[in-house]
């Protein structure tokens, strides 16, 4: 998937959200792969050019790389970060999953838990789920808001749009410090949710991953939707843009979410730091030294 060649990605990316539709993505959708195995081997290629741009972004230690993944249950998250960063560097990779925060995190504000978490230079971070959640499950569940314990003058209608304008602060913020930031929602069909929601009951091995609040938040699918849907609306930007993919193929998802990652390294300057010319002197008489031996 090196630059060249053509964006399996570009299609369902929403840089501008004020019209986005979220009908408008088919959850069935492969682009124009039409084979498990030519996407294989796209992803193989896509792997190895982003173990390469990982190599100098690290080196160079001047930009950083957050990715946010939000989907439903078994959209294919984890499945997805697995594979694609599968060549990556674990020295230069930092992945925090967010679940229900705890009493500590409640104490704070909605942003507190994941600012904390934020990629170091030359990083790539990567946020499974992350401050989304405030205006996705949170907003579904308004109980949820109950608990964060802010001042009931400040619980208004207009909380969720303030959420809004709060995250586009802060990656607005995150990008003018050369954090880049690139979010994906895994947009999984109700349908294939199902399917393999059935395949972790019928296999013992993957039985662990089941839950039975899982089926539970099927019975709000379309608030969620909804949710999903104005969240990408109000969030979207040229700076932080949303990738709607979809996700009913894991093949594909994962092909999408790739290359993606590796347009938006492309597109920054990395290179390997250049050495002085006193560093060149210096190791000049290293090498001087050791051949003498």
């Amino acid at each position: 998937m090196p630059h060249h060649t053509a964006s399996v990605s570009r299609p369902f990316c929403v840089s501008h959200g004020k019209r986005f539709r979220l009908r408008d993505i088919d959850p069935r959708s492969t682009g124009a792969i039409k084979s498990k195995a030519r996407a294989a081997a796209r992803l193989e290629k896509g792997v190895a050019r982003l173990s390469a741009l990982q190599e100098k972004l690290y080196a160079q230690d001047r930009w950083a790389l957050l990715l946010i993944f939000q989907a439903m249950d078994a959209a294919g998250k984890d499945g997805a970060i697995k594979h694609v960063m599968s060549g990556i560097n674990p020295q230069g990779c930092q992945v925090y999953s967010f679940k229900a925060p705890s009493s500590e995190e409640l104490d704070h504000d909605f942003l507190w838990r994941t600012t904390r978490r934020l990629p170091e230079r030359g990083r790539i971070g990567i946020f499974n789920r992350s401050y989304y959640e405030e205006v996705l499950v949170v907003r579904v569940h308004p109980e949820l808001l109950a608990r964060e314990r802010m001042p009931e003058a400040l619980v208004t209608k207009h909380v969720w749009t303030e959420r809004f304008e709060d995250i586009n602060a802060l990656e607005t913020y995150l990008g003018r410090n050369g954090v880049m930031v690139r979010k994906f929602f895994l947009h999984v069909s109700r349908a294939a949710q199902r399917e393999r929601f059935l395949s972790r009951l019928d296999e013992p091995q993957k039985n662990w991953k089941f839950s039975t609040a899982d089926v539970r938040e099927r019975e709000h699918w379309d608030a969620y939707m909804a949710a999903y849907e104005d969240m990408i609306r109000h969030t979207a930007s040229a700076h932080a843009p949303w990738h709607v993919v979809p996700a009913d193929h894991k093949w594909f998802a994962r092909l999408v979410v790739a290359d993606a990652i590796v347009a938006a390294l492309e597109s920054l300057d990395l290179r390997f730091p250049e050495v002085s010319a006193d560093k060149r002197k210096d190791l000049a008489e290293a090498r001087a030294a050791l051949e003498s031996e």
